[in-house]
């Protein structure tokens, strides 16, 4: 999701197999990779990295999906694929993500992160996610998406803080 290569924090430790693609070996291979693979803004590469019927879930009525008229609830690889890709940026552009932490129980990866971006007339915006990734084989099924909410609307629709 960030505009200026892979997050800080994932730098080393992939491994590439012949065709120079990523072998994936756990599902913290999976998160990790996804991450780098959502600044690609390449819809099908980033709707690649899910199950087809993957949902993405966020906190009911947050400022980015109000302010992009989105749901907060996506359904199906496609649809993540083209909002991480695309739809996103209408609102961030100049986006940095650096790790806070990346957590492994299982099949769950749960990643923190600080979002830094710009938005529409050049206002900041800075916020702390956290993601809990369910991952199936090499897939990630389900993202349960957290962040402060109040923070978020504050500074979208430039309420100040």
């Amino acid at each position: 999701m960030t505009s200026r290569g892979a997050p800080r924090g994932l730098e080393g430790g992939s491994h590439r197999n012949t065709a120079g693609g990523a072998i994936v070996t756990s599902p913290r291979d999976v998160v990790l990779n996804a991450w780098k693979t959502f600044s690609s803004r390449d819809p099908e590469r980033i709707a690649a990295l899910f199950a087809e019927d993957a949902e993405w879930i966020a906190p009911k009525g947050n400022a980015t999906a109000i302010a992009l008229d989105h749901t907060d609830h996506m359904k199906g690889s496609h649809q993540i694929g083209r909002f991480i890709a695309q739809e996103m940026h209408r609102l961030f552009s100049e986006i940095d993500i650096a790790f806070r932490g990346v957590y492994v129980d299982g099949d769950v990866v749960i990643v923190e992160e600080r979002m830094r971006a710009t938005l529409p007339g050049g206002k900041p915006y800075e916020n702390e996610y956290c993601f809990v990734f369910e991952v199936v084989g090499d897939r990630i099924r389900q993202v349960r998406e957290y962040m402060d909410t109040r923070k978020g609307w504050r500074m979208v629709f430039d309420e100040g803080l």
